[in-house]
């Protein structure tokens, strides 16, 4: 990831057994340094565009396709606010169906929980929204028009049977939901690219200080010099 060249470098007291001196460092990359997005660009939702990732991509085609570089994944991460790939990026249709089957084996197709479906009145007024999670003997009961309409048979007689809506949500069907939420992200605006790039190489210079070589490396203490 072009990200992790653009990090600073850290001289860190070696602890390697074949050191030569005890004066020695490692040249390593400061993974302590994050960047992250203006917080006054993070709040101006007009440099986002919504953006649904395609089956099968990832982060480095995202940025092909939005920047023209395969180098900006870092960016697309970022702006989604995804630090954890593996777990927070969408899996395939082919990778969420083996991941589902490892977990469930034959119990792949079995419910996993009830969900409404939605319910709307004559004039078009929400009733019952959509996908919240429910018994399976869910009832509902509403009065339109001088009647009243349920599906709970047990009420009696003048009232209006409705189609049960109670659906069952398989673990498979259970888990695609889930890997689908995760496709739909916000995205930078290829032309706030450069502000973004020019922010983050200011991000990664570091101020002067005990520690400072240059503005791209600093060295840590080391501490069997200080005990001899």
């Amino acid at each position: 990831m072009y990200y992790f060249r653009e990090l600073q470098n850290l001289e860190y007291q070696s602890f390697l057994k074949d050191r030569k001196t005890s004066n020695e460092y490692l040249l390593v990359k400061n993974l302590f340094r994050r960047v992250k997005l203006r917080d006054d660009l993070n709040n101006v939702f007009t440099i986002f565009d919504k953006y649904q990732i395609p089956d099968g991509s990832r982060p480095d085609l995202v940025a092909e396709e939005l920047y023209g570089s395969a180098q900006y994944d870092w960016v697309v991460l970022i702006t989604a606010g995804i630090t954890r790939v593996r777990d927070q990026w969408p899996l395939s249709d082919r990778q969420i169906y083996d991941y589902s089957e490892n977990l469930y084996g034959e119990d792949l197709n079995s419910m996993h929980h009830y969900e409404t479906t939605e319910v709307r009145d004559s004039q078009d007024r929400l009733i019952l929204p959509a996908g919240k999670v429910v018994d399976a003997d869910f009832k509902i009961s509403y009065f339109d028009n001088g009647k009243v309409y349920t599906n709970d048979s047990t009420l009696g007689v003048n009232i209006v049977n409705i189609q049960n809506p109670v659906v069952g949500i398989s673990n498979y069907e259970y888990e695609i939901k889930k890997n689908n939420e995760k496709r739909s992200i916000y995205v930078l605006k290829p032309r706030y690219l450069q502000q973004v790039l020019t922010d983050t190489k200011k991000a990664m210079t570091y101020d002067e200080s005990s520690q400072y070589v240059n503005d791209r490396l600093i060295r840590t203490e080391n501490t069997r010099s200080l005990g001899s």
